[in-house]
């Protein structure tokens, strides 16, 4: 195939099946004609003939393979476009169009693919190995860079053997501090944790933002019930009889049916519901101030507020609960409240404890004092002295 388009053309015309004739080694005019780079008379191929985009060779490749292969960009951008299903076949070994263009060394043909095909970044092989392994094991330096510049490629994946792209790096070259690929990967290791840095500040906006929409819902509930308690309040004034005597408990409009008929329970109520109530403001006060809301000590004081703030919404809904149910029924559910602020209690108790713990462990390990290590750790480090020798970490 010489690359004639108008003949080509003019031979599909006559005969569209020849679109779908085979080679002795089972290669397909599409075939050809991507490996060559020939565009046009590739899109008039898939034309004539879409499934051939789905044809392997005698070496299990389909044209987008041989396109990868030989760093045919330009064929590849129309055949990606036009036949996504054979983009994303995978060749003999695992091999995904992606790691074809690693594995020949084809930049300009990475780029169009990864654009196209972003889910296959960190794709593996039949060996585990990501494009990254790859283009370490293959010394792309070019490719690197890209990867790690342009792309959320995983530095952490292992393959089959266990190793990451870094153990690889290791293993394949010698530490040069100032060749180019040393200093390349040191840049692009950098990156990835800039990256991660910046999965954690976007986690942490979105548990941000989760806490003050939760302190506005809470805020409002305990308005809400402040200003108007369970039973009401009373329409009308009214300090005395009709007869004029005056009454033993008077009371007037806008005043609370509760705090007449149960006032130890409104007093309670009214505690816990303020203190929930400012609790919410001050944990909505903190997230607008601009405080440094990734430091621990911060998050931890926004924790207990937080669980403040909902311990004292539960206790002011268990008092209402409790005013509002007839005095039949009461019985009963005592029971079911006692058993829920045991519970409540043993819950909070342990999530307290737990977090308080860790976040003191944190404080003194910034502060060179280790407490607590893995059991593993210390079998390892037990080992060691007893050999002499030393742990690497």
């Amino acid at each position: 195939m010489k690359g004639h388009l108008p003949f080509v053309k003019e031979i599909l015309k006559l005969n569209p099946s020849l679109a779908e004739e085979l080679n002795a080694q089972q290669s397909s005019p599409l075939h050809i004609a991507a490996a060559r780079g020939h565009v046009e008379i590739a899109v008039s191929l898939y034309e004539a003939a879409p499934d051939m985009c789905l044809s392997r060779d005698c070496q299990g490749r389909n044209p987008l393979h041989l396109a990868a292969i030989k760093g045919r960009d330009d064929v590849l951008k129309e055949l990606v476009a036009r036949a996504p299903l054979a983009a994303r076949e995978k060749a003999d070994g695992g091999l995904t169009v992606l790691h074809l263009c690693v594995k020949h060394g084809h930049l300009e043909a990475l780029k169009v693919l990864v654009e196209k095909l972003e889910e296959l970044i960190n794709a593996r092989n039949d060996d585990g190995d990501t494009i990254l392994h790859m283009a370490v094991e293959g010394k792309k330096i070019e490719i690197m860079e890209y990867l790690f510049g342009s792309t959320n490629i995983n530095i952490n994946a292992k393959n089959s053997e266990g190793q990451t792209a870094k153990t690889l790096y290791k293993q394949i070259h010698p530490e040069s501090p100032n060749s180019r690929i040393t200093k390349a990967w040191h840049g692009l290791t950098g990156s990835s944790t800039g990256h991660r840095d910046s999965q954690s500040v976007k986690w942490l906006t979105k548990k941000r933002d989760a806490i003050m929409v939760v302190a506005v819902l809470i805020a409002t509930m305990a308005f809400q019930a402040g200003v108007t308690p369970p039973g009401g309040v009373w329409q009308d004034d009214l300090t005395e009889h009709a007869n004029g005597t005056l009454l033993d408990k008077p009371h007037k409009a806008g005043e609370a049916v509760m705090a007449h008929h149960h006032p130890k329970a409104f007093k309670s109520f009214m505690r816990s519901n303020t203190v929930a109530f400012v609790s919410s403001l001050s944990t909505i006060l903190l997230l607008i101030s601009g405080l440094p809301f990734r430091r621990p000590l911060f998050l931890w004081t926004l924790m207990m507020i937080m669980w403040l703030t909902i311990t004292s919404i539960a206790v002011t809904y268990g008092i209402a609960i409790v005013v509002v149910t007839p005095s039949k029924d009461k019985k009963s559910l005592s029971h079911v409240i006692e058993i829920s602020i045991a519970v409540w209690c043993g819950v909070m108790g342990i999530l307290l404890i737990g977090n308080t713990i860790r976040l003191i462990d944190k404080w003194l390990k910034n502060r060179g004092v280790v407490v607590w290590r893995p059991r593993r750790f210390r079998n390892l480090v037990e080992v060691s002295h007893e050999n002499g020798g030393e742990v690497t970490v």
